[in-house]
């Protein structure tokens, strides 16, 4: 039996399936992007796959704690929006 990579949602801290997340990481550049592949590098965080999980990241600042940086709100305005229609 194949072991499933679980990893932590950072705002719901629900321990979730990664292919359940999506990955948001700051490259070593500094730049904020949203890893689809989840492959990229740099400093990654999940999130779960839902508006409510992006609006108390936001709120809270989660994700910018955990990726110890400011979070652009393009990034968590293209967040909602791909959660919006799922």
């Amino acid at each position: 039996m194949k072991k499933i990579p679980m990893r932590k949602c950072v705002a719901t801290l629900e321990s979730l399936p990664k292919k359940e997340l999506i990955r948001i990481v700051r490259t070593p550049e500094g730049v904020v992007e949203i890893d689809e592949t989840g492959k990229k590098n740099g400093r990654g965080a999940y999130l779960k796959r839902s508006v409510e999980a992006v609006e108390i990241a936001k709120k809270k600042k989660s994700l910018a704690r955990s990726l110890e940086c400011e979070i652009p709100d393009e990034i968590y305005e293209t967040l909602k929006g791909m959660f919006s229609h799922e």
